[in-house]
This record gives structure tokens, sequence and C-alpha cells, in this order.
């Protein structure tokens, strides 16, 4: 038999070798470089919806309903822009300051959709549109039905 005369490698690699050779391997993180331009970017989406929420006020609707058209309109940008496949590359640079706007909301949602669009639009897109935003949803949506209970019982 041939595997007779074989013998099980050894590695000789102490855990120490080991830590210096995966420090000297792992890119340096660019935390400060990452910070600002999620800034940067965060920053501009948010002064955008507020230049959006005076151009709505400017056309003549109160400040809750153009905060609401607003918003309306950035959740549609935002899946207009991931759709495009825009959004996503804004994303690999601002990383959290692109998602934490509501911007962001729209490209968890649209995204796990188009992942889907070959399997249709029912069964693809259909089913897939509220992978992410479903719990989400669901969770704030509860959440709402208790503390409106709890408000209703204490007054």
């Amino acid at each position: 038999m041939p595997n007779q005369n074989l013998r099980p490698p050894t590695i000789a690699v102490t855990p120490k070798d080991y830590q210096d050779l995966a420090k000297k391997l792992t890119p340096k993180p660019t935390i400060v470089r990452n910070s600002f331009w999620a800034f940067m970017v965060g920053g501009t989406i948010c002064a955008l919806g507020q230049v959006i929420i005076n151009l709505f006020a400017a056309a003549g609707l109160g400040r809750q309903e153009a905060s609401t058209a607003a918003t309306a309109l950035m959740i549609l940008l935002g899946a207009l822009l991931t759709g495009i496949g825009v959004y996503d590359e804004i994303g690999k640079y601002a990383g959290a300051g692109s998602i934490v706007p509501v911007t962001g909301f729209a490209n968890s949602i649209v995204s796990p959709a188009l992942e889907f669009k070959r399997e249709g639009y029912v069964l693809g897109v259909g089913a897939r549109l509220f992978t992410v935003a479903g719990p989400v949803l669901v969770f704030g949506i509860t959440t709402s039905i208790v503390v409106g209970m709890v408000y209703y019982l204490w007054h």
C-alpha cells in the first residue's frame, strides 16, 4: 500500500508566529478617512432632503406635509439610484453615511428584490421586496401599537 509511507505534515508555526503574520498581512484601518466620507455623504443626503423640504414648503405645503412629501421623494430617489446601480457605488465610499438616512432604507428594500428579478416580478421581485425591511416594519408597527395602548391606558 503506497499510503503507508506517507506521514502527516508537520507545521511548526507557533501561535505568536501566526499572530505576527496576521498582523503584518491585515490591512490598516482607515477610520479617519471612512468617518470623513460617511459624514460628508450622509450630510449631503440630509442637506438635499432639507432643500427638498424647503422647496415643497415654498410651493405652498405646510411644514408637516412638506416633510412627508420630501421623505417619499428621498425614498423614491434612493430606490431609483439603487435600481440603476449608483447607490451601491456611493455606499462603497460612504459606508454608514449612505445607510443611516432614509435613502438607505430604500436601498435595503430594493437590493434584495433586484437580486431575484430573474425569477419574475411576482415570485422574484415581489417575494423578496420585504426580505430586509419586513422585520423592520413588523417591529415598528408592533411597537407603535404597544406604545399607543400604553398611552391610552395612561391617560
